[in-house]
């Protein structure tokens, strides 16, 4: 398992505390250390940019790394 900034190397981790997200379709909650914030955040601005390859590479990532919170956020 790669850590975010192994593979996004200019990701910027802004929270310092685990955190409660939330799917905006189904309301489930699961909760993000930090780093997957970040993944997070990124996943969803590349998704509202157009970025694909940055967006399935941020997908493939919480796969590897958290498929829990994958298939409630991001599934």
């Amino acid at each position: 398992m790669a850590t975010a900034l192994e593979t996004f190397p200019d990701l910027v981790i802004l929270d310092t505390e685990p955190a409660e997200i939330a799917n905006p379709y189904t309301g489930e909650t699961v909760t993000l250390t930090p780093e997957e914030i970040a993944v997070y955040d990124l996943i969803k601005g590349a998704e509202m940019t157009g970025q694909y390859s940055m967006l399935r590479k941020g997908l493939d990532w919480f796969i590897e790394n958290n498929g829990k919170a994958y298939m409630v956020l991001l599934d």
